[in-house]
């Protein structure tokens, strides 16, 4: 097959609402939820849990959508979030599912609310996280499901974060400290905090209580606490006395899988260049690895029934649909529920492909690369699309953007460059006040690393990226136009000093970590200018493509509008999309589909990739 004849995913497939996705089950068994579009807004299905075509919607926005539920162990609420196009303060909502009555429980404005804790232990009532006092501190309510009373249960002291046990107990809490560290606190039992866990700015971001054992004797923590990578540990809490349960020299813990009636851990999984298992409990090992022998890509696995005997299943690919499957432990029977974007099973996707390079200081680093098919694989046009975060990682798996570069006719290159999460302390800490230098020169090295093999053409990449991927493609369209063909940012910061100043209340008490990991604008001032892309807009010789949701909390409406208007002062050739009913991203279908369109029209211009009509 040539690539001309290679079929036009059309953009709706690719970026539209998917037709079912985030499947769970009721914790007693009898129901099935999952989102879906009502009426072409993404809202809450939930149906017979053997018959997912007979579920109806049980929210009804018509706006930007429900996308974040959970069943509860009262067997007949459930409750989900929902902000206002995109302010990301999140409101609390409880819905009865036998009368369809819909409780408003967090009606606060300005304020997010989270939940802390519900199981199966305390079936009517839940914890749940408010800054309705203090908008940079969340307190801890208990909210009774049975009257849908919120009550006030502790005043934040000052943590970031709470911890909290199975039994609904708080258990103590986590601190920063000036120097960009924390102090995790532990509850006597006379009721006071005191220090438990010193971590220094080091190991703060690899460093995490992941939970109690059942009795709250025993506290699973991971830690990268005189190692390099995140570990997990067990703790007795009467003794100190640690044992070390799953680590690895390079890779941190990804995730742990926890019994989920005695809570002890019973696997954990590192990320490297695809998902790796390392079991703890042998019998729950050896039906994990026959599940994966039965599937076909990354298995994940959801335990939401009392009981445990029926799973939630999950297979990804990195060139096809995600799949959802129900399992019953007993039978062994795997039954195919759906999966999240059927439509894409008539197109030919391109496969994820892993790969690593050497900086040009000696650091290795992994990334992923995705070809378009049938064509030859030399001197290609490339989009380099960065991560958002920083503090993330790109994974193997299905990803749109992917896809839709490779589909028309670009090598999609993505990059887990240093302060990436997932590879250990050392790698994350070599990106500490590196933004716009040696995070942005490994982006450079891989550009380079790629030519260097004959596979892309060094005169047509383009940069790309949303949040910290926005701020990298200004900043390649500032610092560096002469290795980019042209630049589109998305929601990205164009100014480091404005961005620190203008951070959501509730992330003030983490502010030193930013401070550390990206620089202080009390003492570095100069510095942060330095790196912003604003302060070398003169330098731009490239085409950029700017989108910003006008309610973004996090990278405000100031960060487009402030190198928009340089662009329109110097008279350099942009495009400037704002959306007034959009956050942190775009969620709604029509703002997706506006954006998509406009960017591939531009990278087409640029580039020369194929577009659809």
């Amino acid at each position: 097959m040539t690539y001309a004849a290679v079929p036009l995913i059309p953009r709706d497939v690719l970026f539209g609402n998917p037709e079912r996705m985030l499947p769970t089950l009721s914790p007693d068994g009898s129901r099935l939820g999952f989102v879906a579009p009502d009426e072409g807004v993404l809202n809450v299905w939930v149906g017979p849990a053997d018959d997912p075509s007979a579920a109806r919607p049980v929210t009804h926005d018509r706006h930007r959508g429900v996308r974040t539920f959970m069943f509860c162990h009262d067997d007949h609420t459930l409750v989900y979030l929902q902000d206002t196009d995109g302010d990301e303060d999140w409101r609390l909502y409880a819905l009865d599912l036998e009368t369809a009555e819909v409780t408003l429980i967090t009606p606060q404005s300005g304020v997010t609310a989270g939940v802390l804790e519900h199981n199966r232990w305390h079936p009517t009532s839940m914890l749940v996280a408010l800054n309705a006092g203090n908008p940079q501190l969340h307190d801890v309510y208990r909210l009774d499901l049975a009257t849908r009373e919120l009550v006030k249960v502790e005043t934040n002291p000052g943590y970031a974060g709470w911890l909290v046990d199975a039994d609904q107990n708080i258990r103590g809490g986590v601190a920063m400290t000036e120097e960009g560290g924390a102090v995790i606190y532990r509850r006597t039992d006379g009721g006071a905090d005191e220090p438990w866990l010193e971590v220094g700015p080091d190991d703060v971001v690899t460093t995490d209580v992941a939970g109690f054992s059942r009795d709250g004797k025993t506290a699973y923590l991971l830690s990268s606490s005189g190692v390099n990578a995140a570990r997990l540990l067990k703790v007795d809490l009467a003794t100190g006395e640690e044992t070390v349960l799953a680590e690895d020299s390079e890779y941190d813990v990804a995730g742990v899988a926890r019994h989920p009636e005695t809570l002890e851990p019973q696997a954990v999984t590192f990320i490297k260049e695809r998902k790796v298992w390392s079991y703890l409990d042998p019998e729950f090992g050896a039906e994990v690895d026959r599940l994966r022998e039965r599937l076909h890509g990354e298995v994940g696995i959801s335990r939401p029934v009392r009981g445990d005997r029926t799973w939630l299943v999950h297979d990804v690919l990195s060139d096809g649909p995600i799949r959802y499957y129900r399992y019953e432990r007993d039978s062994g029977d795997l039954t195919f529920l759906f999966s999240h974007r059927p439509d894409l099973e008539q197109y030919e996707l391109a496969e994820m492909e892993p790969f690593s390079y050497t900086a040009r200081d000696g650091l290795t680093v992994h990334g992923y690369v995705t070809f378009p098919p049938g064509v030859a694989r030399e001197s290609l046009p490339a989009v380099l699309n960065v991560h958002g975060g920083p503090w993330a990682r790109d994974t193997w798996g299905y990803d749109p953007e992917a896809q839709w570069f490779a589909n028309r006719g670009y090598v999609c290159v993505q990059v887990n460059f240093r302060g990436s999460t997932g590879y250990g302390k050392a790698f994350g800490n070599a990106g500490n006040k590196q933004w716009g230098r040696a995070m942005h020169t490994d982006l450079l090295d891989a550009v380079d690393h790629l030519v260097g093999r004959g596979l892309i053409d060094k005169d047509r990449v383009g940069i790309y990226g949303g949040s910290y991927g926005g701020y990298a493609a200004l900043a390649g369209a500032a610092f560096t136009p002469d290795v980019f063909r042209c630049a589109v940012d998305i929601v990205g910061p164009s100014n480091l000093l404005t961005l620190l100043s203008s951070v959501p209340e509730y992330w003030k008490p983490q502010i030193a970590l930013m401070h550390t990991r990206v620089g202080n604008p009390e003492t570095e001032r100069d510095m942060l200018w330095e790196r912003s892309p604003l302060s070398k807009v003169d330098q731009i010789t490239i085409p950029v493509l700017v989108a910003q949701g006008k309610n973004d909390p996090r990278v405000k409406i100031a960060e487009a509008e402030q190198i928009v208007a340089a662009l329109v002062e110097k008279g350099l050739d942009h495009e400037y999309l704002l959306f007034e009913d959009e956050g942190h991203g775009l969620a709604k279908p029509e703002n997706r589909e506006r954006f998509y369109a406009a960017a591939e029209a531009f990278l087409a211009t640029h580039l020369g990739g194929r577009t659809q009509a």
